[in-house]
C-alpha cells in the first residue's frame, strides 16, 4: 500500500508539472498572436518607426516587437524614414519540437506505465533540426508543420523557414517518400502565399529565394516514384507530379494548372519529354519529376544585375524538372500572366550557380499572346525554367529597322539642310524676320543631328559593358539637346505668331537674337541641370540597361515628356492659328479661290508639322499599355526621318531658297564663263615650210 502511495503521488506530480508548462506554453503562443494551421499567413508587425527627421541615406534601426528576436532597419529616403531590412523572427529549433516534447513527456500518465517511469528525466535538448525530425517524426516529417504553420511569415521567419528546408535537403534527403515530400512542401507553401510576398524584400540575404529553388529541386531529386504517374503534391503554391520512364516510353508530358492570388482561372505549364530523348535512356526504369510554381518568380533575385539591366519580370510559372542525366532537352509550354500584345516573352533557364536567368539555354519556338513554347537544355545546374516579359518596351525587327535606316537618312538630310543654308545664306537673310526664321532653321537642325549622335551613341553603349559615368554624360547630353530641339520649335512658333499679330512695331534683330538663345539653350540647360542634380546623388537619373531618363524610380523622364507636350501643345495652337487666318474668304470668291485657299492651308499645315514638332504628339498613344504596333510604326516613322523632313519642308519647299540656290548656280556658272573669257590665248609662231605651215604655242 505505501509503494502504491508513493506511486501515485509522483504520477500526481508529474502530471501538475507537464500541466503548468503546457498553461505556459499557451500563455506564450498567446502573446505572439500566433495564428491557427487554417488560417491564412499574415505579414510581420513592426512595433514602431524610427521617429524625428533623418538627412538623406542615414540609417536607423529599432527592436523587433515582443515575442520576436531581430531588429527592423530603416533608412531615410526623401526626408523620411522607409523600413529596409527586418530580422524578426519567433522560430526556432527549439520551438519547431515543442509539442512533440510535451507530447511524449505526458504519456508517462497512462495507466499502463511501469514503476521504471519514476526514474524519468528531462530529455535532452534538441540541438539541429535533422537531430528533432529523427527523434519525433523519422518517417513523415510531419512534427514541424504546425509549428510553420501557425507562425507569422515575417521576414525573419522566411530566412528561418528557408534554411530550416535548406538543411533538410542537405542532411534528411536519403530516402524521400511521397509523404516526406507533402510535409516538405506544406513547409514551402507557406512562405510562398502571395500574402506574403512583400515581406521577401527586407530579407538582408537577397539570395534565400535561390536557396529555396534549389533545396526544393534537390529535395526532390531523391524522391522515389511508384510505377504508375503519380500527383504527389497539390497545395496551393506548389505542386509536385511524376512519372516512371524508360526507352520504350512514348512521349511523355507533365501538366500543371495552378491559380494566381488575382486570377480565377489557372495558368497552364506543361512539361514535355520528346520521343527522341526518351530513347537515350536504358532498359531500365527511371523517373521523370517536374515542380510549379506560381509566385516564386516574384520574389527570385537575380546575382550582379544592379543597374546593367531593365528588371527582368517572370511572366510564367517556374517550372522545375528532375531527369536522368542522359536527358538533355524538353519542350516546355507557359501560359502568360500578362497577355499584353506588347509583353513580348523569352524563354531563360535559371542558373544555380550564377544565380541568375540565362538566356542561353532556351529558344523560343512559339511566341502567341497567350502562350509560349520553349525548347531548353537540361543540366544539373539548369533545372528551372520561366520566361521573361518586358511589359513596356516593344521588341520588334520592324522598329529596329526603321530607326535604323530613319536616322540614317535624318542625319544626311540634317546636313546637306545646314550646307544649303551656308551656301544661300546671304541672299535669304534679307529682313529681320527672315533672319531670324533662318536662325530657328539652323538651329533646329543642329539641335537634331547632335541629339541624334547621342542617340546612337547611348543605343550602342548599352550593348556592352555598362559604365555608370559615362552612362549619365550621355543621357544629359541626348537630354539636353532634345531639349533644345524643342525649345527652338517653341521659339519658331512665337515668331511665326509675332509675324502675324505684331504688323507696325517691330523688335531689333539683336533684342530677337537673346531671346532665341535664351529660350533655344538657355531653358533645356536649366531643366537638364536640374534634372542632374536632383537625381544623380541617389543613383536615379538614368533607367536600369539604358542610357536614358529613369522612369520606375525617379521619375526623371517627366523633366523630358512635360517640356514638349507642353511645346507640342503650343505649337499645334499657332498651326490653328494660321489656317485660320490663311483661310480669310474675299468677296466674291469663286469656287476654285476656295479649292486655293484649302490648298494653302493644306501646305501651311503640312510644312509646320514637322518643323513644329507635332509629331512627336503620336508618342503619348505609345505610352498606354496595350497599344497596338501600328502605332509605334508610325511614331518611328514620323520622327526617325524628322531630318529628313526638316529638309524638304523647310528648305527645299522654300521657294525664296530655291531662287537663291538657282541664282548661286547661275552665279558660278557665270563666273567660269568670265574666267574662259579671261584666260589669256597662247601665243601661236608660225613659220612656214615649203612643204606645209606648222604652228608653235609658246
Amino acid at each position: 500500500m505505501k509503494s502504491q502511495a508513493t506511486t501515485i503521488c509522483c504520477l500526481i506530480l508529474i502530471l501538475a508539472t507537464e500541466y503548468s508548462q503546457s498553461r505556459f506554453h499557451i500563455r506564450a503562443k498567446d502573446g505572439d498572436k500566433l495564428q491557427g494551421p487554417e488560417r491564412k499567413p499574415k505579414a510581420g508587425r513592426i512595433q514602431e518607426k524610427c521617429h524625428g527627421p533623418c538627412s538623406t541615406s542615414s540609417n536607423c534601426s529599432q527592436p523587433c516587437a515582443q515575442h520576436f528576436h531581430g531588429e527592423i532597419g530603416f533608412i531615410c529616403k526623401g526626408n523620411k524614414w522607409q523600413k529596409s531590412t527586418e530580422t524578426c523572427t519567433s522560430l526556432s529549433v527549439e520551438t519547431l519540437f515543442m509539442d512533440s516534447n510535451s507530447a511524449s513527456r505526458l504519456s508517462v500518465a497512462a495507466p499502463s506505465i511501469t514503476l521504471h517511469i519514476l526514474d524519468y528525466q528531462t530529455p535532452e535538448p534538441i540541438r539541429s533540426v535533422a537531430q528533432g525530425i529523427q527523434k519525433n517524426c523519422p518517417l513523415d516529417y510531419a512534427c514541424i508543420i504546425n509549428a510553420v504553420k501557425s507562425s507569422e511569415a515575417t521576414s525573419g521567419n522566411i530566412a528561418f523557414i528557408v534554411e530550416l528546408l535548406k538543411n533538410i535537403s542537405t542532411d534528411l534527403s536519403d530516402n524521400v517518400t511521397r509523404e516526406k515530400m507533402k510535409s516538405y512542401s506544406k513547409v514551402a507553401n507557406h512562405i510562398l502565399d502571395p500574402a506574403v510576398i512583400p515581406n521577401w524584400a527586407f530579407i538582408p540575404d537577397k539570395n534565400v529565394s535561390s536557396d529555396l529553388l534549389q533545396s526544393v529541386n534537390w529535395f526532390a531529386r531523391q524522391l522515389h516514384i511508384q510505377n504508375e504517374p503519380e500527383h504527389i503534391v497539390d497545395e496551393f503554391f506548389i505542386q509536385t507530379k511524376g512519372f516512371p520512364i524508360n526507352n520504350n516510353t512514348s512521349e511523355r508530358s507533365l501538366r500543371f494548372s495552378m491559380s494566381l492570388n488575382n486570377t480565377v482561372e489557372g495558368i497552364l505549364g506543361i512539361i514535355e519529354i520528346p520521343r527522341q530523348e526518351l530513347w537515350k535512356l536504358p532498359p531500365d526504369a527511371s523517373q521523370a519529376v517536374g515542380i510549379a510554381f506560381p509566385t516564386l518568380g516574384a520574389v527570385l533575385k537575380e546575382a550582379h544585375l544592379e543597374n546593367t539591366r531593365l528588371p527582368r519580370l517572370v511572366n510564367g510559372l517556374v517550372l522545375s524538372v528532375i531527369l536522368p542525366e542522359k536527358l538533355e532537352q524538353i519542350l516546355l509550354t507557359f501560359e502568360k500572366i500578362n497577355k499584353s500584345q506588347n509583353a513580348r516573352a523569352k524563354c531563360v533557364g535559371w542558373h544555380s550557380r550564377k544565380r541568375r536567368w540565362d538566356e542561353n539555354v532556351c529558344e523560343t519556338k512559339l511566341d502567341t499572346k497567350n502562350r509560349v513554347q520553349c525548347r531548353c537544355n537540361y543540366t544539373n545546374v539548369m533545372m528551372s525554367f520561366s520566361i521573361l516579359m518586358s511589359p513596356i518596351s516593344v521588341d520588334n525587327k520592324v522598329l529596329d529597322y526603321i530607326t535604323c535606316i530613319g536616322l540614317s537618312v535624318s542625319i544626311l538630310s540634317l546636313i546637306l539642310c545646314l550646307m544649303i543654308e551656308a551656301t544661300v545664306w546671304s541672299r535669304v537673310v534679307m529682313t529681320d524676320i527672315s533672319y531670324m526664321r533662318h536662325v530657328c532653321i539652323v538651329n533646329i537642325a543642329v539641335s537634331l543631328l547632335t541629339a541624334n549622335v547621342w542617340f546612337i551613341l547611348g543605343s550602342n553603349f548599352n550593348k556592352k559593358a555598362q559604365d555608370y559615368n559615362w552612362c549619365v554624360a550621355v543621357t544629359f547630353f541626348s537630354h539636353f539637346f532634345y531639349l533644345c530641339l524643342f525649345f527652338w520649335m517653341l521659339f519658331k512658333a512665337l515668331l511665326i505668331i509675332y509675324g502675324l499679330l505684331v504688323v507696325f512695331r517691330r523688335m531689333m534683330k539683336s533684342r530677337m537674337m537673346a531671346i532665341g538663345f535664351a529660350i533655344g539653350y538657355g531653358c533645356p540647360l536649366v531643366i537638364a541641370a536640374t534634372t542632374v542634380a536632383i537625381t544623380v546623388p541617389g543613383k536615379g537619373y538614368v533607367r536600369r540597361g539604358a542610357c536614358w531618363l529613369n522612369w520606375d524610380d525617379t521619375k526623371a523622364l517627366l523633366a523630358f515628356a512635360v517640356p514638349a507636350l507642353v511645346i507640342v501643345a503650343v505649337n499645334l495652337v499657332v498651326v490653328l492659328v494660321v489656317a485660320i487666318n490663311t483661310q480669310r474668304p474675299s468677296i466674291g470668291s469663286s469656287k476654285s479661290q476656295d479649292v486655293a485657299i484649302i490648298l494653302r492651308i493644306s501646305k501651311n499645315v503640312a510644312i509646320l508639322t514637322p518643323l513644329l514638332g507635332l509629331t512627336w504628339g503620336f508618342g503619348i498613344a505609345t505610352l498606354i499599355e496595350g497599344t497596338s504596333l501600328t502605332f509605334h510604326i508610325i511614331f518611328a516613322l514620323l520622327n526617325a526621318f524628322q531630318g529628313f523632313f526638316i529638309l524638304l519642308f523647310g528648305t527645299i519647299m522654300d521657294h525664296k531658297i530655291r531662287d537663291a540656290l538657282r541664282m548661286r548656280m547661275s552665279s558660278l556658272k557665270g563666273q567660269s564663263r568670265v574666267a574662259e573669257v579671261r584666260k589669256p590665248r597662247p601665243r601661236v609662231l608660225m613659220r612656214f615650210d615649203q612643204s606645209n605651215p606648222v604652228i608653235y604655242e609658246n
